[in-house]
């Protein structure tokens, strides 16, 4: 009894979150009963979730510190372009196995560079991160587009393709990626000095600098951890696509924002847990994908995404005045019972 207890005190956010999903879950198998529960169905989510999953792991790191990255997704574009290069160089016809390990790295090594441009600015310069943010969205997409001349790079070799379309033992690999970049995001945000670092950044970015932490350095972490899981879900949409656009994924920019202000995270920085992100990922992307079974059209998707956006955070503010009020109450039956 007192473990559960422990845990609704807790975790009491994420469980809100969880009974949202299986409501969510039971709803749209209500509304689409020969669709939605089809393997099929299911499977196509689980390769889906992913790319969707990274990008917003990744801008939640961003706004734990107070901060945001607005061009998490041309950083996602624009590093599964490089690796698209490597992909259709002659190198990678030749020899395949090694050509797609170097298009990797040359994601990675494009997406470091993006975190750490938008990251020297943010904590070195002193420049806001929105505006940061949003000055290299425009910039990162102007490379890509100059790359590109505004089409699609396409024709990968088909070993590639398994990165976004493959199973191993029935799980879809995205999703094996997906869990993978959950679990290294915890235990880095949750369960090492660096996380505390930035936990204690958002809360007070000058009274954590004056204890003795390096919040620049921090900082510019941040924003090149955020680029390397946008570069993570670039690669699974080019696989995915079996081709490279500088507009794949621009839907997921605000959607990531939704998934992590709805997962609980601050978005004045200092709180939020990895498990609530991905359960208001599972969220938004249940509904969108039952809503589309359903036949419902795309505005009308967005529309009912931001109703159970702002359900939510009504349902998380009263909570949150409720306790704060037991607390007033609290403390003034104490401060009474003392004298």
């Amino acid at each position: 009894m007192k473990l559960l207890q422990k845990l609704r005190s807790k975790h009491s956010n994420e469980l809100i979150l969880l009974v949202i999903l299986v409501g969510v879950v039971l709803l749209m198998g209500i509304l689409s009963p020969g669709k939605f529960y089809t393997k099929n169905n299911l499977l196509t989510m689980a390769a889906q979730m992913p790319e969707f999953g990274l990008i917003a792991l990744g801008m939640m790191v961003a706004i734990l510190t107070g901060g945001i990255n607005l061009s998490i997704t041309n950083v996602a574009t624009l590093s599964g372009i490089a690796a698209a290069f490597t992909l259709l160089s002659d190198f990678t016809q030749n020899y395949p196995g090694p050509g797609i390990v170097l298009a990797v790295v040359s994601s990675l090594i494009v997406a470091i560079l993006t975190g750490l441009f938008n990251g020297v600015f943010v904590a070195y310069v002193g420049v806001a991160a929105m505006l940061v943010t949003l000055g290299s969205m425009t910039l990162f997409e102007g490379i890509g587009l100059n790359l590109t001349k505004g089409g699609s790079i396409a024709g990968f070799p088909p070993s590639f393709m398994k990165l976004g379309n493959g199973n191993l033992l029935g799980i879809p690999v995205p999703l094996l990626i997906y869990l993978a970049a959950i679990i290294v995001s915890y235990f880095m945000l949750e369960r090492s000095n660096w996380g505390v670092k930035v936990y204690m950044t958002g809360c007070n970015e000058v009274a954590t600098r004056f204890s003795g932490i390096n919040t620049r350095r921090t900082l510019l972490k941040v924003y090149v951890f955020s680029s390397v899981m946008a570069s993570l879900g670039g690669l699974v949409m080019i696989s995915r696509y079996n081709s490279a656009k500088v507009d794949y994924g621009s839907s997921y920019m605000m959607q990531s924002v939704a998934a992590v202000v709805l997962g609980g995270t601050s978005i004045n920085g200092g709180h939020g847990t990895v498990l609530g992100t991905v359960i208001a990922v599972a969220i938004i992307q249940v509904t969108s994908t039952g809503l589309n079974l359903y036949g419902a059209e795309r505005y009308d998707i967005d529309i009912i995404t931001g109703c159970i956006l702002v359900g939510v955070l009504t349902i998380r503010f009263m909570n949150a005045k409720r306790q704060s009020a037991k607390l007033l109450k609290g403390g003034g039956a104490a401060q009474r019972a003392n004298v």
